[in-house]
């Protein structure tokens, strides 16, 4: 590991202008490439206290072992000499997008003598047209086959175009008439060229005339009372508008734009393209990438479009491009996407409209490609079995964690608090175990308190399940107090979440599994030392020393242990990592949907539900009669007796609710200023 101060350029030696620079390692290998306004503000950045660096460039600049520069005239010249050079040296600290080459194009190689339309992959070939990239392979050929109706252009290979020639006889094609047949000389060069330039007129989006010349060709040919070449016109009209209906108009104004989203964590970032021309989605690409360098989602996009459009001219460089966010320089990006196309290019973020929700739904994709790529990263088992051995070795454990509980706090403003316990068994969420938890030791706002709270509560639980079992008798009675008898708030499986087969568990008498009767060998909290701190103390307690302890910071991704005043720092490539800050994102999410459920359910409570013995149908029947809760709220005793099947001990009950419900101001909607009244149903609006 290399000192930064050992290879630090002097303060005057390095420019003020524009330029790019590489951090090389010790065997001379380039592991970095950026681009700067002013190399030298850039690059002091590089070179200031560690502990003020993000991790991931502290890595790249204790890696690395010298730097060097080259000067350019504008910030458009750093952004092509950028990405030259990282599609040259490939360095391992920069973001680099999964390769897209896999993904089908409609291709016409307008650089043979007789054009051909094929489907193809791979790396880009000068002289070809492109369209697409399509999602599978057989949504071209269906295109491509009701487009042979119109535009007959050449699609066999060089192969039997050569032995057609040579026999005189042409294919299959060209006897039903999907194929011109330039092979046996049915059209000039010239003829089948034209074609092939109108099929690539069609598909870029030029299909309204088209399909008016069919349909005018259509009338005539009625008019002479030639119905079999009307038909045969009307036909094609068809196959085109149907070759149109297969990608939908998302945009009215005929738009070509290309719609980028990002969808992202702390390790992982998703990349999403949709390609728009004539107003239709004509396809649809996407990325997986490690996050490598300290980088945001304006530096995500910047990335995105180096990817895209470094390789590419003309008109395959949209007028348009719609992302999430603006590069660091984006009239630079820009001019050099100008550059590339010949022409203006307009780089914006969409702000209303048709074109924002299109790039709602982009977005979505993202956020669901990441989930996936997720998903199956998760499920592999020997990934699981790995992630489990390095968080074993990391924290210093005898055996891998295959039962790991974490728990998160969860709040608005101090109300509400709650907490949640989720459980991933052999690295994956097990979740007819997860629990949640109402704080109820305290009122208000502590984090730590909280944990502390919730922790004993779990492992008292856990003691008491082993006492009434008798395990005690077998194993070392626990050093701490003796559990309480007092009873905790039990948690609840996740509504809606699918439940495993019980595997051999030990059962209550009721036929269900027991709560919080298995130990982990692992809890993580999700929170750092004070956090961490906490969860041991409670355990200490409690008399348990063999249940280990860690939290996980979101910030940094550290990972903290008891009693350490320096964190865990595990490689941002480590899948013991990834798998961390998947339960504790598990946990999260579980935490902060119980809040939300209950903050949602105690503003929609009423005075009335805490009527004893008045149910669903007489709330209804009382609101009805009245008219409101607030006309309610106004009746005397007798007024409310007067409704079907409330007696006066009821009505003296319903009164006195509001009156103990009474409020001493008017509620205020804080979000909009509004007086907050009550609807009919009893609930605040």
């Amino acid at each position: 590991m290399a000192d930064p101060s050992s290879y630090r350029p002097k303060p005057g030696q390095i420019p003020d202008s524009p330029g790019v620079y590489k951090f090389r390692d010790e065997h001379r290998r380039v592991i970095y490439v950026g681009k700067a306004k002013n190399l030298r503000q850039r690059l002091a950045n590089y070179f200031q206290d560690l502990a003020g660096l993000h991790p991931r460039t502290r890595t790249m600049v204790t890696t690395a072992a010298s730097v060097e520069w080259t000067v350019v005239s504008t910030e458009v010249e750093a952004l092509q000499l950028e990405y030259s050079w990282i599609k040259e040296f490939d360095p391992r600290f920069n973001v680099k997008y999964r390769d897209d080459k896999s993904y089908p194009y409609l291709a016409v190689t307008l650089n043979e003598e007789f054009p051909r339309v094929q489907v193809m992959r791979g790396a880009k070939k000068k002289g070809v047209r492109y369209f697409g990239p399509y999602g599978h392979a057989w949504a071209i050929r269906e295109t491509v086959d009701l487009m042979l109706r119109v535009f007959p252009v050449r699609t066999c290979s060089a192969g039997v175009f050569k032995n057609a020639e040579r026999t005189g006889r042409p294919c299959l094609l060209g006897y039903i008439g999907k194929c011109s047949a330039p092979c046996v000389g049915r059209v000039t060069p010239k003829e089948h060229r034209d074609l092939a330039g109108d099929f690539c007129d069609f598909m870029a989006g030029r299909t309204g005339t088209y399909i008016r010349r069919l349909e005018k060709d259509m009338t005539q040919a009625a008019e002479d009372m030639e119905y079999e070449r009307a038909a045969r016109l009307r036909d094609d009209a068809e196959a085109l508008r149907r070759a149109m209906e297969k990608s939908a108009v998302v945009l009215a104004d005929a738009t070509d734009a290309d719609l980028i989203a990002v969808a992202e964590d702390e390790l992982e970032a998703a990349v999403q393209i949709f390609h728009v021309r004539g107003g239709r989605v004509r396809g649809q690409r996407g990325w997986v990438t490690d996050k490598v360098e300290a980088v945001d989602t304006a530096g995500l996009v910047e990335h995105a479009l180096q990817q895209l459009y470094g390789e590419e001219s003309g008109d395959s460089v949209p007028k348009e491009v719609l992302v999430p966010a603006l590069p660091e320089d984006p009239e630079a990006v820009s001019q050099w996407l100008a550059d590339r196309r010949g022409s203006q290019v307009s780089l914006r973020i969409p702000q209303r409209g048709d074109k924002k929700d299109l790039m709602v739904t982009v977005q979505r994709n993202a956020q669901q490609a990441l989930g996936l790529h997720k998903t199956k990263r998760a499920s592999d088992l020997t990934t699981r079995s790995r992630a489990l051995e390095e968080i074993a070795e990391a924290l210093g454990l005898g055996s891998a964690p295959l039962r790991v509980e974490c728990f998160d706090i969860s709040h608005l403003q101090g109300d509400d608090v709650v907490a949640s316990m989720v459980v991933f068994e052999d690295g994956l969420a097990r979740k007819s175990e997860y629990r949640r938890f109402q704080i109820k030791g305290f009122e208000g706002q502590d984090d730590v308190r909280s944990m502390h709270e919730v922790i004993g509560r779990r492992f008292r639980r856990y003691l008491q399940e082993k006492e009434r079992t008798g395990e005690w008798e077998d194993s070392p009675a626990p050093t701490g107090p003796v559990p309480a008898s007092a009873p905790s708030v039990p948690g609840t499986a996740e509504p809606g979440s699918a439940r495993e087969e019980p595997r051999d568990e030990p059962r209550e008498d009721d036929g269900r599994p027991k709560r919080f009767a298995y130990p982990p060998q692992l809890v993580v909290v999700d929170g750092g030392q004070p956090q961490v701190a906490a969860a041991k103390r409670a355990l200490d307690e409690l008399g348990i020393d063999d249940i280990a302890v860690c939290g996980l910071a979101k910030r940094l991704e550290e990972v903290w242990l008891p009693d350490d005043d320096d964190p865990v720092v595990l490689p941002r490539s480590s899948e013991g990592l990834y798998l961390l800050q998947r339960i504790r994102d598990e946990a999260h999410r579980f935490a902060i949907t119980y809040q939300r459920a209950k903050r949602a359910k105690r503003i929609r409570s009423s005075p009335l539900d805490d009527v004893p013995g008045l149910g669903d149908t007489r709330k209804q029947a009382l609101i009805k009669h009245f008219g409101s809760v607030k006309k309610l709220r106004q009746a005397t005793i007798d007024e409310i007796c007067e409704v079907p099947g409330i007696g006066r001990r009821t009505a003296e009950s319903v009164a006195v609710a509001f009156a103990a419900a009474a409020p001493a101001a008017p509620a205020v909607n804080t979000a909009t200023g509004e007086i907050i009244e009550e609807d009919d149903g009893g609930s605040r609006t």
